[in-house]
């Protein structure tokens, strides 16, 4: 008897499960999107609302973006997309493909956003503007974040030299923006530089506030009786360190369960958290997932391999 197709083969609950698994692929497609493009307009109203309209500035690529747009006029939308390609060729190399070409996308939109737009200009109050455009700003960078990119290039960078160095990722961010903040200081005015730093601290606190709270490194305890195949995919295809633990038994919504099952802890930057859970999805819907925050790690594998495969 001749072989009959895979499709031909599989049962109704195995098809009805594909079908179920492509439908939450796509809507998580989708929902990263609307992440994308929620974020981009966000930032676009923070800058174009509050920011540009009062010469303020912020930290980042896109605080050099505005200082570069107050004293020469230059458009900010250029300015964004040419400095932040040195950031995203790093990117293509140390994060991945994907992440690059969704921060592309990304930037490109931003710097549209804030040509074409005629974003309304809210208020010249500066403690306002210092306020609530780095809380808009910030709400945009968390937002594209959780769509899977960046709209600024600095955390790239600060991820890349951290692994050469003793510094925290949060370290290099800290000193790239102070550096920022005293040109400001020299080019503008002391004034401006203060309330800049103002601007930044709202929109680095609204950030971790999308983000869940989540710092640059992220533990992840994973639950599961695919623990081999998940396993798998964190030490080949993420190139991360993992740790196995030995599970006796276990209680859940099904009851009390007396089967041995392997416990697996990884850590993760936050830019891959969501990778991570997308693969965890796909291998094991079902399976139990608990993530906390690590302000820094030591040794190990996080800094030594490449954040995602090209």
């Amino acid at each position: 008897m001749p072989n009959q197709p895979e499709d031909q083969k599989s049962t109704p609950y195995q098809k009805a499960k594909k079908s179920w698994r492509k439908q939450r692929s796509n809507s998580r497609m989708i929902r990263e999107v609307l992440f994308v493009l929620i974020g981009v307009l966000s930032a676009g109203f923070g800058l174009k609302g509050f920011l540009m309209p009062n010469h303020f500035i912020d930290g980042g690529v896109t605080g050099i973006s505005l200082l570069i747009n107050v004293k020469t006029d230059i458009p900010l939308g250029l300015s964004i997309i040419i400095l932040n390609i040195p950031f995203l060729l790093i990117g293509l190399k140390q994060i991945g493909k994907w992440f690059s070409i969704t921060s592309i996308i990304a930037i490109s939109l931003l710097a549209l956003a804030v040509a074409v737009i005629p974003y309304p200009v809210v208020t010249n109050d500066k403690l306002l503007v210092a306020v609530f455009g780095g809380f808009f700003l910030g709400l945009g960078v968390g937002l594209t974040i959780r769509g899977g990119g960046v709209i600024d290039g600095t955390e790239i960078l600060a991820i890349s030299l951290s692994r050469t160095s003793s510094l925290t990722v949060g370290d290099f961010i800290l000193v790239f923006n102070v550096i920022i903040f005293s040109v400001a200081a020299w080019l503008l005015s002391v004034e401006v530089a203060l309330y800049a730093i103002l601007t930044y601290l709202a929109a680095s606190k609204t950030v971790d506030f999308i983000l869940e709270g989540v710092e640059e490194f992220t533990g992840v305890t994973i639950i599961s009786h695919k623990n081999e195949e998940i396993g798998q995919f964190i030490r080949q295809h993420m190139g991360r360190g993992l740790t196995v633990y030995s599970g006796k038994k276990g209680f859940g919504k099904r009851g009390e369960s007396q089967v041995a099952n392997d416990i697996l802890f990884t850590v993760v930057t936050r830019l891959e958290t969501s990778r991570l859970n997308n693969e965890i999805d796909r291998i094991d819907p079902t399976a139990f997932v608990v993530m906390h925050s690590i302000r820094d790690t030591k040794g190990g594998m996080v800094k030594k391999k490449p954040l995602m495969d090209n």
